[in-house]
C-alpha cells in the first residue's frame, strides 16, 4: 500500500516504504558489487569500499554526470532533495540504470525548522531515521577530528605560557607562539546553538588553560566537511588535513595541524567516514549519501568520491548541489568540478509555483507559522515577475557551459495557468521545461522530467570555469558578484581588505579556489531582496583560509557559521515508540 501524501506526513509514507526496503545486499547485487565491497551498517544501510570499487571498475566509462539546482529558495526550501529522489525514481521506471548521490542531513535543521532533506512525499530516501539522525557516524567523526584540532591549539597554547623553550624542547615540542587574538578556528558541534557563537574559554586557573575568546560553528561548515567533499582518496585527505590553518603566530605566520603534530591523529578519525553510505529510494533504487549541507556557509556538495563511483555503477548518475544555482551551483561548477575533473552533461533548475509567487511579490513565509493565504489562490502575475529569478538561473547554468533543465516541481495546489506561465518563461530563456509531479505520484509523475534530463544529456556542451586559478582572488569575488549574483561591484571591510592583500601575495593562496559565503535566501547578501535585486555592491565583510580544502571562503555581508535555533523547532515533535523503538516526527 502506498501512501497517500496529501493525507499523510513524509515519515508516515517512510515508514510504510520501509516494510518493503531492499536490504542492501540485494542493492549491492543489482549494482553488481562483490561481497567484499559492501560494509553492512544493518540491513538497509552499508558503506561501500571505494578503493576496491574503483580499482576493479577504472576502465569502465563513465554514466550521464546530472546536477540538481534550484532557483533561490523561500525560507521553506524548494524541494532539491525531493526532485533528485524524483528524477531517480522516474529514471527507474524508465528502466534506466540510476543512482543517485547526495548530501548527508546536519542535526542542526533536522532538529529545527528544514528538516531532514530525505525528500519529501513519495519521493525519498529511506531507511528515514539512519538517514536523519547520524548515518554511519560520518559528521560525528568530523566533529572529533575538528575538535581534536582545537585541543591540540588550546593545551598547546597553555604548555608553552607555562613552560619554558628548554623544558619544551626536552618534551620533543617547538614554540609555536600562537597569538590568542589570531586562532581562527573554533570548535563545531552539529545542532544550531546561537549561544556558542562567541565564547570565553580557559577561565579558572592556569591549568585550565590560556582565557581567550573562542567561538563554535555547525559541524557541516567545518573545513574537514570541505575536505571530505573533494578528497580523491585517503592519501589526498591526509596531504589535505595537515594543511589546515589553525590560527596564526605572533609574526602573522599560519599554524597548520601539521605544527601541532596532530593531523594525522585527526585523519584517523575520518577513514572509515571517507567510504560513501548505500541508502535507496522509496522505489528502490540506490543511492549514495556523503558529505554535507549548507551551501550558503559551506561547499555544499555531496563528495566527489560518491560522484566518481556512482558514475562507475550507473549509467546516470543525479546528484544535488545546496540551495540556488548563485550559491550551490556555482561551487559544483567552479569548485567541486574542478577538483574532481569530471565534466557535467546537464543542471536541473527546480522551482516551485510557491517560490516564483514570493519573488513576484507575495509576502515571504516564514518558518514554523501558517503559509499566507495568498498562496492559496492563483495570481499568474506574481509567478510571471518572479520567473525573473528563474531566468537570472537559468542564464548561470548557461554561462557553465551546460544544458538546463527546469524542473517545475509542481504541487496539487497549482494551476494550469501558473504552470503554463513557468514553461512559456523558461523555453523563452533557453531552457528545456518539465512538469513534476514526483511527490504526489512517485517515480510515475517524474516520467517527462527524466525524458528531458535523457534529451539533455545526449545534447554536446560547452563545460567551462568562470575563472581559472591565476585569475587574482580580487578578480575572482568580483566575477561571482557581477557574473552569478548581479551585483555592481564589490566593497571590503578593513579586515577583510588587509586580508585579501596578503593572500594576494601567497603563491600557495594564489591557486586555491573560491567558496563563498553568502545568504542563500537573496541574489544579493540582503534576505529581504527577492527577485534579481539591481543596483546593490557586494561587501565583503571578511575572508577565511581553507588550506586543506583548497580554496579560500570570503564572506559576505552578516552571516554566521552557527545558525540558530528557531522558537517552534522540530525537535518538539519528534518522539519514540517506546514499544517498537520506532521513531516519529521527523521530515
Amino acid at each position: 500500500m502506498v501512501l497517500d501524501p496529501t493525507k499523510h506526513a513524509d515519515w508516515e509514507i517512510a515508514e510504510e516504504a520501509e516494510s518493503r526496503m531492499k536490504t542492501v545486499y540485494q542493492l549491492g547485487e543489482e549494482l553488481g558489487l562483490q561481497k567484499e565491497e559492501l560494509l553492512p551498517h544493518g540491513h538497509y544501510v552499508a558503506k561501500l569500499d571505494y578503493r576496491a570499487i574503483l580499482k576493479r571498475l577504472q576502465n569502465r566509462p563513465d554514466g550521464k554526470y546530472i546536477d540538481v539546482t534550484a532557483i533561490t529558495p523561500t525560507p521553506l526550501g524548494e524541494g532539491k532533495s525531493t526532485c533528485a529522489m524524483g528524477l531517480v525514481q522516474g529514471l527507474g521506471k524508465r528502466n534506466k540504470s540510476v543512482i543517485g548521490a547526495i548530501r548527508q542531513p546536519s542535526g542542526g535543521p533536522t532538529m529545527n525548522i528544514k528538516g531532514s532533506a530525505a525528500g519529501g512525499g513519495l519521493a525519498q530516501c529511506i531507511p528515514l531515521t539512519p538517514f536523519s539522525l547520524g548515518l554511519t557516524g560520518d559528521i560525528n567523526a568530523i566533529v572529533n577530528a575538528h575538535n581534536l584540532a582545537m585541543v591540540a591549539v588550546t593545551s598547546r597554547m597553555q604548555h608553552e605560557s607555562n613552560y619554558t623553550d628548554e623544558i619544551l624542547t626536552r618534551r620533543g615540542l617547538k614554540r609555536l607562539d600562537i597569538h590568542p587574538k589570531k586562532v581562527e578556528m573554533g570548535w563545531v558541534m552539529d545542532f544550531c546553538a546561537q549561544a556558542l557563537r562567541n565564547i570565553t574559554i580557559g577561565l579558572g586557573g592556569k591549568m585550565d588553560g590560556m582565557t581567550m575568546q573562542s567561538k563554535f560553528a555547525i559541524a557541516v561548515s567545518s573545513e574537514i566537511m570541505a575536505i571530505l567533499s573533494v578528497a580523491r582518496d585517503l592519501k589526498d585527505m591526509r596531504e589535505r588535513m595537515g594543511r589546515i590553518v589553525v590560527g596564526y603566530n605572533r609574526r602573522d605566520e599560519p599554524v597548520t595541524t601539521e605544527d601541532l603534530d596532530v593531523a594525522g591523529a585527526m585523519t584517523a578519525w575520518m577513514v572509515e567516514a571517507l567510504n560513501p553510505n548505500l541508502l535507496q529510494t522509496l522505489e528502490g533504487q540506490p543511492v549514495l549519501v556523503h558529505a554535507g549541507p549548507f551551501a550558503n556557509i559551506a561547499i555544499g556538495q555531496s563528495s566527489v568520491l560518491a560522484d566518481r563511483l556512482g558514475l562507475k555503477l550507473a549509467d546516470y548518475n543525479v546528484t544535488e548541489s545546496g540551495f540556488g544555482a548563485d550559491i550551490g551551483f556555482e561551487k559544483f561548477w567552479n569548485l567541486k568540478c574542478r577538483f574532481s575533473g569530471l565534466k557535467p552533461n546537464c543542471a536541473v533548475v527546480v522551482a516551485t509555483i510557491r517560490a516564483l509567487k514570493c519573488h513576484g511579490g507575495a509576502p515571504i513565509p516564514v518558518p514554523g507559522k501558517p503559509m499566507p493565504q495568498e498562496y492559496g489562490s492563483e495570481n499568474v502575475g506574481w509567478v510571471e515577475q518572479g520567473c525573473a529569478n528563474l531566468v537570472h538561473h537559468i542564464e548561470t547554468v548557461k554561462k557553465a557551459g551546460i544544458n538546463p533543465v527546469v524542473c517545475i516541481n509542481a504541487f496539487y495546489t497549482d494551476t494550469d495557468d501558473e504552470i503554463k506561465a513557468v514553461r512559456r518563461l523558461a523555453e523563452a530563456a533557453g531552457a528545456r521545461v518539465a512538469l513534476s509531479r514526483h511527490w504526489e505520484h512517485g517515480g510515475d509523475g517524474a516520467l517527462e522530467f527524466a525524458d528531458a534530463v535523457v534529451d539533455a544529456c545526449e545534447e554536446p556542451n560547452d563545460f567551462k570555469f568562470l575563472y581559472e586559478l591565476d585569475t587574482p582572488l580580487s578578480q575572482r569575488i568580483e566575477l561571482i558578484a557581477k557574473e552569478v549574483y548581479g551585483a555592481d561591484g564589490v566593497s571590503y571591510s578593513p579586515e577583510a581588505q588587509t586580508k585579501l592583500k596578503r593572500m594576494e601575495a601567497d603563491p600557495e593562496l594564489k591557486e586555491m579556489g573560491t567558496c563563498m559565503v553568502k545568504t542563500h535566501l537573496s541574489l544579493s547578501h540582503e534576505p529581504a531582496k527577492k527577485g534579481v535585486p539591481t543596483g546593490w555592491t557586494l561587501p565583503i565583510s571578511d575572508i577565511l583560509t581553507y588550506k586543506g580544502a583548497g580554496f579560500v571562503v570570503p564572506v559576505a555581508g552578516a552571516i554566521s557559521l552557527m545558525p540558530g535555533t528557531a522558537s517552534d523547532p522540530a525537535y518538539r515533535r519528534v518522539d519514540v515508540d517506546v514499544e517498537t523503538g520506532k521513531v516519529k516526527g521527523v521530515f
